[in-house]
């Protein structure tokens, strides 16, 4: 009887756990529709501003401009420190997504070590804020509620640190390293350098219809440049957390789905064993009566 009530409680334990997990995936599920609709209605905006920058440095990479006066296009053939900014999940309970990120990242920061290049390191999201402070890996800067709830003018005020200082000298390049949301089934990593621009992409095949598109007056050429690569890099920033959150709802909402299915599956597996251990103990309860009646002959 012992054995049967313990059984009895892991199929409790298990059919409470699997409740559990499938309000999670529907919760996630209810998320991720939201998440969803918010990054395709962001990536178009985010797309357009990255293709100006990156006709922009075409133009000067083809012409050899001089005198723009923006660090951002320069070509830093040994730099001396980078930021690299990760962003992972507030939660765990969604799979790979978080152990993802974090490998990239230690891959960055290895390969950039290996050149002899110094790091800082900024963090937001609290599991790869907890994972590198258990490494006892310096982080410059941590913020662990914006991940799960992006907001433009955090994450710009965020960022804008990292971007004061690249345009200071102080820093060589700034990298933005998440994992992204690709479909409802797939999680795509991106490691992007955001600073300097690399204009090396950029064939020299402009057509010169569109030549006007970027002619501005003279005295306006500085502040109209600096602008736009503020919105730029602040765009670049806040369309990362808004990627990685639906990101986030999408593989909690597969990694729920998964465990959803193994509780069931293993619910099935504890039914047969109390089955089995019941007609065991009926069985053995009915040889003890049968052999009690044959003594008493």
């Amino acid at each position: 009887m012992a054995n049967l009530k313990n059984i009895q409680r892991q199929i409790k334990s298990v059919s409470n756990t699997q409740k559990t997990t499938r309000a999670m995936k529907l919760v996630s599920t209810a998320k991720l529709r939201r998440a969803e609709e918010l990054a395709k209605r962001s990536r178009l905006f985010s797309s357009k501003i990255n293709q100006v920058i990156a006709e922009i440095a075409g133009r000067i990479k083809c012409h050899t401009i001089d005198g723009i006066g923006s660090r951002s296009f320069e070509k830093i053939e040994n730099p001396k420190m980078i930021d690299i900014i990760f962003v992972t999940a507030d939660k765990g309970l969604c799979g790979g997504f978080n152990i993802q990120t974090i490998k990239a990242v230690n891959k960055l920061i290895a390969e950039f070590q290996g050149k002899q290049v110094k790091i800082r390191l900024r963090g937001i999201g609290k599991k790869g804020i907890e994972y590198f402070k258990f490494k006892e890996i310096e982080l410059f800067d941590e913020v662990k509620d914006l991940s799960s709830k992006p907001d433009l003018e955090r994450s710009s005020k965020f960022i804008s640190t990292s971007m004061k200082d690249f345009n200071d000298g102080k820093t060589d390049g700034l990298y933005i390293v998440y994992n992204g949301y690709k479909n409802v089934i797939t999680q795509e990593l991106h490691v992007n350098k955001i600073l300097p621009i690399d204009a090396d992409q950029y064939g020299c095949t402009l057509d010169p219809q569109k030549e006007s598109l970027l002619e501005i007056e003279a005295q306006d050429e500085s502040m109209m440049l600096t602008s736009l690569i503020n919105k730029y890099v602040e765009n670049n920033m806040y369309y990362a957390l808004i990627d990685s959150v639906a990101a986030e709802h999408s593989s909690r909402m597969q990694a729920m789905d998964a465990a959803t299915n193994n509780a069931k599956e293993m619910v099935k597996t504890l039914n047969v064993q109390y089955n089995k251990a019941r007609q065991a103990a009926i069985t053995t309860e009915l040889i003890e009566i049968i052999s009690g009646v044959e003594s008493m002959k």
